[in-house]
């Protein structure tokens, strides 16, 4: 994998600038009510720094929430499998007990017993894909409403919370958003032929898994742009089709309604500038009403068979079935 920034500091750097005195916080956190708390500590960090004059507050405030919520769902995950080993690991039967009816009751109690834990695991396994499924169901509508899911962006990609992406035939653009002020010594991306990860070191990362193809690793880079935006540059090993995806497992685009732009086709190999503009007049006869490349061949078809055979009714073939 080919580095791109191995940023080195400069030596004669100004020295910096006296650092603002810290401000004293004070407040009470009500389980029962948790946003109002971070209503009162937004409020005191808009009052007492210029963090809410920043264009990308948004997008920052997101990542270290999402940052915090995949480090809390894995130390419960982290918890439940401890729970359910130490379940497993227990002794299935206890000293035997005296015989007779009372040894009866007892193996009674211990059957009983591990017929609640049985269930209690089924329980929690169904439980959890239901929340799965009713995440999905909730997401989806949200997503297709907002054009997130089927149709591309401009770039031919998608936006997703942590990172953003977009691609032409030959390359795949990746943004992953960081912390403003994140030094490129802090960053891990690994890039290979059919995976990637990015993120920050000690911390999970934001990016992990499978590509949607294969990607030429020496030909990937990886930048840190502005301290707040790591941009990764990822060269197909095929460079004649369209992906639907970066990250297996994410949200698919419809790459039928992706349009080229015309300007980039004397870039294209003879076949697949073919393909792109065969691609463009689909979309253009589409969005006119009119047939497709496909729809025109049929029809040309059907006219050379009604010309060479005028004894038969087409449309009155087509009534009868």
């Amino acid at each position: 994998m080919a580095v791109l920034s191995e940023y080195v500091e400069e030596q004669d750097q100004p020295p910096p600038p006296p650092l603002a005195a810290a401000k004293p916080f004070s407040a009470a956190l009500d389980p029962s009510e948790p946003l109002g708390f971070l209503e009162t500590v937004f409020e005191f960090v808009a009052r007492e720094s210029d963090l809410f004059k920043s264009d990308s507050l948004v997008r920052d405030v997101n990542a270290v929430v999402k940052m915090i919520k995949n480090k809390s769902e894995a130390e419960e995950r982290k918890i439940k499998e401890s729970e359910k080993e130490e379940a497993e690991t227990k002794p299935e039967e206890e000293a035997k007990g005296p015989r007779g009816p009372e040894n009866m009751r007892e193996n009674g109690k211990k059957s009983e017993k591990n017929d609640v834990l049985r269930k209690r695991e089924e329980a929690a396994k169904v439980e959890e894909e239901v929340m799965v499924d009713n995440k999905e169901a909730e997401t989806k509508p949200e997503e297709e409403a907002n054009g997130l899911r089927g149709a591309p962006n401009k770039l031919h990609g998608l936006d997703m919370d942590t990172y953003s992406w977009g691609q032409s035939l030959q390359e795949v653009n990746v943004h992953v958003h960081v912390p403003p002020g994140t030094k490129s010594r802090l960053i891990v991306c690994e890039i290979k032929k059919n995976h990637l990860k990015v993120g920050l070191k000690d911390q999970p990362p934001v990016i992990d898994g499978e590509l949607f193809d294969s990607v030429k690793a020496d030909d990937c880079f990886w930048s840190l742009d502005d301290q707040k935006t790591v941009s990764i540059l990822l060269t197909k090993q095929d460079g004649r089709k369209w992906w639907k995806y970066v990250m297996k497992g994410e949200p698919e685009i419809d790459t039928k309604k992706i349009v080229p732009e015309c300007s980039k086709l004397s870039d294209l190999d003879p076949g697949a500038r073919s393909t792109v503009e065969k691609l463009m007049f689909d979309q253009r006869q589409k969005q006119m009403g009119l047939p497709t490349t496909v729809e025109m061949q049929r029809q040309e078809v059907l006219k050379k068979f009604m010309v060479e055979h005028p004894e038969i009714n087409i449309n009155k073939a087509k009534t009868n079935n």
